[in-house]
């Protein structure tokens, strides 16, 4: 019998599950996701960001094609999902651009006390996506 070696998991894909795919699509388009077009029209879509994690999206019906008892988690909001900008005018900009389009403002920018610029805008599912850059830039 060999001793097995310890594996430590590496993070690979953060999974979204949205009611509207192709709204959830612009928007994190606009966040700059490179997102293939006519992938509104897929069950499931993938982008791989710089780095080679991926980022992903199902619909409520691809996840219960093959789970039919599943249902969308009720209440707060459980994770964060967080997109560090150029700098403190672009998370401004950005924060502007994306409520202008009809995105819901969280909390419009301000100046963090731990250093940062820092905004938070929900998707069209109603996950608060956090949007920072670093103050000294």
């Amino acid at each position: 019998m060999t001793a097995r070696t310890p594996r430590t998991p590496r993070l690979d894909l953060i999974s979204i599950v949205t009611d509207d795919l192709a709204a959830s699509l612009a928007f994190y388009r606009r966040l700059g996701i490179d997102v293939a077009e006519g992938a509104e029209n897929q069950p499931h879509v993938e982008a791989t960001l710089p780095g080679g994690l991926r980022f992903a999206w199902d619909t409520v019906e691809t996840i219960r094609s093959f789970m039919p008892d599943w249902a969308p988690v009720s209440g707060a909001q459980r994770i964060g999902i967080a997109f560090r900008c150029a700098d403190a005018a672009d998370v401004d900009t950005l924060y502007a651009e994306l409520t202008a389009a009809g995105h819901v403002g969280e909390k419009a920018p301000w100046d963090a006390f731990w250093g940062q610029r820092y905004a938070v805008v929900k998707d069209p599912d109603g996950n608060g996506v956090d949007l920072f850059a670093p103050l000294d830039q």
